[in-house]
């Protein structure tokens, strides 16, 4: 059975930092891309950052020279380091791989003063 088990979220102050874990199951991790995607309340699911199989790796713009994604291909995870937070990245946050299967619970990630 397919899962993803998603950690590290929590509430910031604008202007700092967290570092989320993806720990994966079920399926032959090395063999998928990655993607991390972030809901906000009434809004679809958005992917914020993508690592292909290979390391090649995308943003969007609003998170660019902040967020760094990275995989550990030996332990079935994949990261995503969130500098420079700001409200704006306030969200659930989950992990899956591409083609997307079914979502974990997410991780709530908070940024307010």
């Amino acid at each position: 059975q397919v899962q993803f088990v998603e950690s590290g979220g929590g509430l910031v102050q604008p202007g700092g930092s967290l570092k989320l874990a993806c720990e994966t199951s079920g399926f032959v991790f090395g063999d998928y891309d990655m993607d991390w995607h972030r809901q906000t309340p009434g809004t679809p699911r958005v992917i914020v950052a993508s690592i292909t199989n290979r390391g090649r790796i995308t943003y969007i713009d609003s998170v660019k020279g902040r967020f760094t994604i990275s995989r550990d291909d030996a332990k079935s995870t994949v990261y995503l380091q969130m500098n420079n937070l700001a409200p704006d990245d306030t969200g659930v946050y989950y992990c899956n791989s591409y083609p997307a299967r079914r979502f974990g619970q997410g991780t709530q990630v908070t940024v307010s003063s």
